[in-house]
């Protein structure tokens, strides 16, 4: 039976640079210098292990998730939790990634979820795979690994909300399905 009781959502923080390296770091990203920074240029910003760019798909969930003003861009106040998400999800990957190829292949993608207290079948990990593997190359880069896990952890707290005694079974009604993927940050 599959699990879902992640034992860590997320790797380990790093230490945070001084705000004087971070506003440094904030105004090289911030190219239009008008104090905040859009999709556009965290995503100029944000290279993947073959120096290709980010998919604007994690840009956007990345940014929802930092931008507490809800203005759809970060400012300096949100930018030191982002670039540690970035770098702690970075330096996670980099663990996974045991055959440096800077993408993650099966096998690896599986013990990084199993790590991250996530019990899943073979064809689950291997749908997981498919899904976010833009360049069907049997593995995900850095940023599709971001949304990948973004995405199951999402799905997994939708579940959770009607998996009330935890054995990892619900019975809901397709309407009560529709409802919580409707409502969830997924969508």
């Amino acid at each position: 039976m599959s699990g879902y009781r992640p034992r860590r959502p997320a790797p380990p923080p790093p230490n945070m640079p001084g705000a004087d390296l971070l506003r440094k770091y904030f105004d090289r990203v911030d190219s239009n210098q008008s104090g905040t920074i859009t999709p556009k240029e965290l995503q100029a910003a944000l290279v993947n292990g073959n120096n290709s760019e980010f998919n604007m798909v994690t840009i956007n969930m990345m940014i929802n998730m930092f931008d507490h003003d809800k203005t759809g861009e970060i400012c300096f106040k949100e930018f030191g939790s982002l670039w540690r998400y970035v770098v702690d999800w970075q330096n996670c990957f980099k663990s996974f990634d045991r055959d440096k190829s800077g993408s993650i292949n099966q096998a690896e993608l599986e013990e990084a979820l199993t790590s991250f207290g996530y019990n899943l079948s073979p064809a689950v990990y291997a749908l997981l795979l498919r899904k976010f593997d833009r360049t069907k190359k049997q593995a995900v880069r850095f940023d599709d690994f971001i949304q990948c896990c973004l995405v199951l952890h999402g799905m997994t707290e939708t579940f959770r909300t009607e998996d009330t005694d935890l054995d990892g079974v619900v019975t809901i009604s397709y309407e009560k399905f529709l409802t919580m993927i409707l409502n969830s940050s997924l969508m």
